[in-house]
């Protein structure tokens, strides 16, 4: 199945005076390629569309698009015995950032992994990649940064999801963590011959920057579903 989610992310009290906000809408289509009979090849992409405001003093307003991750797997066709799916293989980090404080101005690659399993109404995983950036503005930060993203769902009979998660990401660089502990409730339906799913939900950051979002944040948006 493609899939083609558009998130939209809502987070506030960024910047050292607290008083920066940030709405980021990210296009993220998961598209599977069938490479042979044994393997596929799936490839996840993550533009992100940003609009900010005063995430630092006196920087005003920002809007365009940031930096994008653009991830390959390369995924047995056949689950594992315990029925695990898994994947591996390259992520991607591309310096198409329209202004300078929406993106880090670096070119980046590292390893990436995804594993779940669905177990009746209950779908559990982790996403999980690392990337080192190795070219760019050398009058900008390095990056190297761990990617980590458990995640647990139950799914009803009527197609109502409940989904917890987390996405946490470490900075080697600057050891600082940002964690967002995020609950979403999704419904899966049609309009017309077009599939999709429509989501929202809470977050709340347990530890960011001290320049990152504080309290509470929001997510909601849609997911177009392709069946193959």
């Amino acid at each position: 199945m493609i899939s083609v989610p558009f998130q939209g992310n809502y987070d506030r009290k960024i910047g050292p005076n607290n008083d920066g906000s940030r709405y980021q809408l990210n296009f993220q289509p998961v598209i599977p390629i069938e490479l042979n009979d044994d393997w596929n090849l799936i490839s996840r992409t993550v533009v992100p569309i940003i609009k900010q405001k005063d995430i630092l003093p006196d920087s005003g307003t920002q809007t365009g698009v940031g930096d994008t991750v653009q991830s390959f797997f390369f995924s047995p066709r056949k689950p594992t015995e315990d029925g695990w799916i898994l994947g591996v293989g390259p992520a991607l980090l591309l310096p198409t950032a329209s202004n300078d404080l929406l993106g880090t101005e670096k070119w980046g690659a590292g390893p990436t992994f995804v594993g779940l399993r669905q177990d009746g109404p209950w779908t559990y995983g982790i996403l999980a990649n690392h990337i080192w950036s190795y070219a760019g503005n050398k009058n900008r930060a390095d990056v190297n940064a761990t990617f980590v993203q458990p995640f647990a769902s139950y799914t009803t009979n009527d197609a109502w999801t409940f989904g917890i998660q987390t996405e946490t990401t470490y900075s080697w660089e600057t050891e600082e963590w940002s964690i967002p502990i995020e609950g979403v409730v999704s419904k899966m339906t049609t309009i017309g011959n077009q599939k999709l799913n429509i989501f929202g939900g809470l977050k709340y950051w347990v530890d960011s920057p001290n320049s990152g979002p504080q309290g509470l944040g929001f997510r909601f948006g849609i997911t177009l579903l392709f069946p193959n």
